[in-house]
């Protein structure tokens, strides 16, 4: 899969660390803000926005083929699974596997789960080999199982994305940037987490709920956010910010709407 080709590409929740020690909140509205309409919680724009995400994540526009993904791709997270990329070393794919357990007691992966508790916050698969990748996948043919992947990924990177660009008055492409950084950098505050990408920007350019240009906002927030990438890993691919989402916003395609043409880690999708 592109996730593990990539070379220095790293798993959605590889940044996410931090999500360990600080749980996702969701930013509480400012007095007085006006808050944007809904933007990519649109049915459509929200499928939009899985296959962009996809196409970094999986080399893939179909974003439901990820459900079964499984793999360690050596980024000292552990395993990387599931639509999202939860690793079995940021916490995240614990807590999917704790919460789907209480409602589905007696699935496939719950066996692992004093492992998986022991391995949170390292690369060890002691407890997890040989047979973790195998339940993962079986359970994934599992309906609930999926629908409960859908569940974490909109409660922890999603909906928390969604809510702040609303807040800070962007409208659907300005959400979805701040969901892929999200996905890809984790919540927190530190310099190279999500909110400390956020403050950054904000430093440099008013949101428009400030009263600022959507424009030049996004525009602080990419460069942010790629100096964030290559602080935490120096080389890295950076084209999910530079040919997909900088390229939307030079476009002037604030609302993301297609026909879009971008490229990511040298491939090239196309939504018409």
């Amino acid at each position: 899969m592109k996730r593990a080709a990539a070379l220095v590409c790293v798993c959605a929740a590889v940044a996410s660390t931090v999500y360990l020690f600080t749980p996702a909140r969701p930013a509480q509205p400012t007095a007085g803000v006006q808050t944007t309409q809904p933007g990519l919680t649109a049915p459509t724009q929200k499928e939009l926005a899985q296959k962009i995400v996809a196409s970094a994540e999986n080399g893939t526009l179909n974003w439901r083929s990820a459900y079964a993904y499984v793999e360690d791709i050596g980024d000292g997270q552990g395993y990387t699974a599931g639509l999202i990329g939860f690793c079995t070393g940021t916490h995240d794919l614990l807590t999917l596997v704790e919460r789907y357990t209480r409602d589905h007691p007696g699935n496939a992966l719950a066996r692992y789960l004093p492992a998986l508790r022991r391995v949170d916050g390292t690369a060890s698969h002691a407890g997890l080999d040989p047979g973790f990748p195998a339940a993962w996948r079986a359970e994934s043919r599992v309906p609930a199982f999926r629908a409960a992947q859908d569940v974490e990924r909109d409660r922890v990177y999603f909906g928390p994305a969604v809510h702040r660009g609303r807040v800070d008055g962007l409208g659907a492409l300005g959400q979805f940037i701040y969901y892929d950084a999200l996905v890809f950098h984790g919540p927190g505050a530190g310099p190279t987490s999500f909110d400390g990408i956020r403050a950054r920007a904000m430093r440099q350019a008013r949101t428009p709920a400030q009263g600022g240009k959507e424009t030049d906002y996004l525009d602080a927030f990419l460069d942010a956010r790629r100096r964030a990438m290559l602080t935490r890993h120096p080389g890295i691919d950076t084209s999910r910010v530079d040919t997909t989402q900088r390229r939307f916003l030079n476009e002037g395609n604030l609302g993301l709407r297609p026909p879009l043409r971008w490229q990511v880690y040298g491939e090239t999708y196309r939504v018409p």
